[in-house]
């Protein structure tokens, strides 16, 4: 479920995009065709990122590879699985930027279909999926979260939960510093800027989890996020993310 604190601002925001939806027919965030959120046409368009990728941090690569050269280095602990859906190119960035920054919260349940489709049934969830305890959004700083009025990976997994039938539990986790944003960084500075930046709660303990967020380069958020709750006593950490750059 999601947090006590947020369900008001999203029952209410349900309700406002229904009655909006009444009074003016949705258009298409890329195409602004009327009908949609996201057309089926332009949702036809989105680049799945392929079967070419490494085959533990989802992203990809000239051929398929058990682990790429960055994972090899890796040293911290990081999920042991994580998948991308799609590619950051259009039409599909255009919807995930006016998700996050033109408070279009209502794009989360269609870009949600995209993380549905990629586990159901694929490998290798069909495997993972009857050990998850839980999903947990990577979460935004308090003050980011308040000048957004929501956090975009909560609302993703929310929807994502709704369809799968699994625990949301977005409290478990917490960025407990602001952080600069991550766009523009280098994969060491990004590394730098969310070192500690994470706690989880004592309920992760003896459990696996699954992280998801919205755009994943790096790795090094969602990294960030793992290292946290592994340290609170998670015994396994999966990670699920809607794009990643091309």
């Amino acid at each position: 479920m999601i947090k006590q604190r947020h369900a008001p601002f999203y029952r209410i925001q349900k309700l406002q995009t229904a009655l909006l939806d009444l009074l003016f027919p949705p258009q298409c965030v890329a195409c602004r065709a009327y009908g949609a959120r996201l057309c089926a046409a332009c949702a036809q368009l989105v680049e799945p990122v392929g079967s070419q990728i490494c085959q533990c941090c989802g992203r990809p690569q000239a051929s398929s590879v058990p682990q790429c050269s960055q994972c090899q280095q890796r040293r911290s602990p990081a999920p042991a699985i994580i998948r991308i859906a799609a590619l950051h190119t259009t039409p599909l960035r255009q919807a995930i930027h006016a998700l996050k920054y033109e408070n279009r919260p209502e794009l989360a349940e269609p870009l949600a279909r995209y993380l549905i489709a990629l586990v159901q049934p694929s490998f290798p969830w069909q495997k993972v999926l009857p050990t998850i305890d839980a999903v947990i959004p990577v979460p935004l700083h308090t003050e980011r979260y308040r000048a957004r009025g929501y956090n975009q990976a909560e609302l993703l997994a929310s929807a994502f939960c709704r369809s799968v039938q699994y625990p949301l539990r977005s409290a478990w986790l917490v960025r407990q510093r602001s952080t600069q944003s991550q766009v523009g960084l280098t994969a060491a500075e990004r590394q730098q800027n969310v070192q500690d930046a994470f706690v989880a709660s004592n309920a992760v303990a003896g459990k696996c989890i699954l992280l998801i967020d919205d755009v994943h380069t790096t790795g090094a958020t969602m990294q960030a996020c793992a290292q946290a709750a592994i340290h609170a006593g998670a015994t396994a950490i999966f990670g699920l993310a809607l794009a990643c750059p091309k």
